[in-house]
């Protein structure tokens, strides 16, 4: 009920009442009583004549009562928007706070009234945003101090390509460990090794091997630009790769020997035994059992033989010699070597590769369809166009590859296969990639595996 009466929209109501109500009294006062007969009083009884009428009409009635409530009102409308004009002022400050950073500003007020409600809801935007722009600031230091202690040089240069941010690792990177805010970022790489040079200005990420210290030092640069308040900016990021490389160099070596040593003991080790097999049968005079011996010798040999070579072509795998080839008649030729149902049409473009090397790729990857055990029906080829690409792609209704499996299935000599060498896949990656294209694993959603080889149409 209190809250009801203490409303800034009660108070008005009152106050204009109030208005009515004297507006109303006064005029009555003037036209009826008491001014008329104090008037009469004065003239009768003290022989004084004021000039005035006994008695006001109508509009001589309203013209006194304006004269009495004009100031009356003017106190009235002081009153009401005296509190409305302090708000505003205060609200005017804090937004001006607001706009210069300072979210400090608060307003006293123990009004009861709506006013003191929208000041209340102020205050608890004050403290809401004092509050997040402490987190904020706490997430700045925290992003900073990672930032800036991370080993991965971090240069962030404006449109003019002047430094804005660089960590510490930038710092002694470019500058001998002093700051390079303000300071031209081309010409600072001016003295640096050429392909650091023609790697920033061709302004895309790459893989490069620079001379530093008396020695080699590989770096992954990545590049990016974005706007950053409005304004464009670029950040470029160069990690040391050098000792990354050695290590994956040294594991994968480590998983070369692995292989090796495990192919050459399947296969020296039976090879061991029908030896020593054979010479007892022959020591014993048992020649009948020779020949069988001898052959199984000789499949063991031949798989090794087998086992070597693939690892040598897989060395030396020679650049390849992209010509344009025919779609129709390398289809046809690839139908010779394996069986698949041809999805879509062939396209009229035709492709840029080298075709003997693409045909191998596309021959070990319907082979491993059908190994995977799709029915015949189930595996296909597929030819789309994609803007300046040929996407080719080989599907199979088998059981597809678990996640792990598809993180580490194109990984040279990772295999599944008890007998796999690991190379197959590695190997299609390899000849894709040399032909400046892409190679890329999924599972589909209603059974099996997609492998989708991307190659660049045209001579380029």
């Amino acid at each position: 009920m209190w809250r009801g009466f203490s409303s800034l929209e009660a108070r008005m109501v009152l106050l204009l009442g109030v208005a009515g109500l004297s507006g109303a009294l006064i005029y009555a006062g003037v036209t009826q009583w008491p001014l008329p007969q104090l008037l009469l009083w004065m003239r009768h009884d003290l022989s004084l004549d004021l000039g005035a009428p006994a008695r006001f009409g109508f509009y001589g009635g309203i013209l006194i009562s304006a004269a009495f409530l004009l100031p009356l009102a003017l106190w009235l409308g002081h009153r009401v928007m005296s509190p409305i004009t302090k708000l505003l002022r205060a609200l005017e400050g804090a937004v001006a706070s607001y706009r210069d950073g300072d979210f400090s500003f608060s307003i006293a007020a123990t009004r009861r009234d709506e006013l003191g409600e929208l000041i209340r809801m102020h205050n608890a935007l004050g403290q809401t945003l004092r509050e997040q722009r402490q987190n904020l600031a706490q997430r700045e230091l925290l992003l900073d101090t990672v930032v800036q202690n991370t080993p991965v040089a971090l240069v962030l240069t404006d449109s003019s390509g002047r430094v804005t941010y660089a960590n510490i690792a930038a710092r002694h990177l470019f500058n001998e460990g002093r700051t390079l805010h303000g300071l031209s970022f081309a010409e600072l790489i001016s003295d640096s090794p050429e392909p650091l040079r023609r790697a920033v200005e061709g302004g895309e990420d790459a893989l490069l091997t620079v001379e530093m210290d008396g020695g080699e030092e590989t770096f992954h640069l990545s590049q990016r630009s974005f706007r950053l308040q409005g304004r464009p900016h670029r950040l470029q990021l160069f990690r040391r790769m050098t000792r990354e490389l050695s290590r994956q160099e040294v594991a994968t070596w480590k998983r070369v020997i692995r292989v090796i040593s495990h192919e050459l003991n399947n296969s020296l080790a039976p090879i061991s035994s029908l030896a020593h097999s054979g010479s007892e049968l022959a020591r014993r005079g048992d020649t009948g059992r020779l020949p069988g011996v001898f052959a199984t010798i000789g499949e063991r040999a031949r798989h090794l033989h087998s086992f070597i070579a693939g690892y040598a072509n897989f060395a030396k795998l020679p650049a390849p010699q992209p010509v344009n080839i025919a779609w129709k008649p390398f289809i046809d030729s690839l139908s010779l070597h394996c069986k698949f149902q041809l999805r879509g049409s062939i396209p009229e473009q035709p492709g840029w590769f080298d075709a003997g090397q693409v045909e191998q790729v596309l021959i070990n990857l319907i082979k491993n369809a059908h190994e995977s055990g799709s029915d015949e029906e189930g595996v296909s080829l597929s030819l789309t166009m994609v803007g300046r690409d040929m996407r080719i792609e080989v599907a199979d209704r088998g059981p597809g590859m678990s996640e792990t499996v598809l993180a580490q299935a194109l990984l040279p000599f990772y295999s599944t296969k008890r007998s796999g060498t690991g190379l197959g896949l590695a190997l299609a990656r390899e000849i894709v990639e040399a032909h400046g294209g892409r190679i890329s694993l999924a599972n589909r959603e209603d059974g099996g595996l997609r492998v989708s080889l991307l190659l660049p149409l045209g001579n380029k």
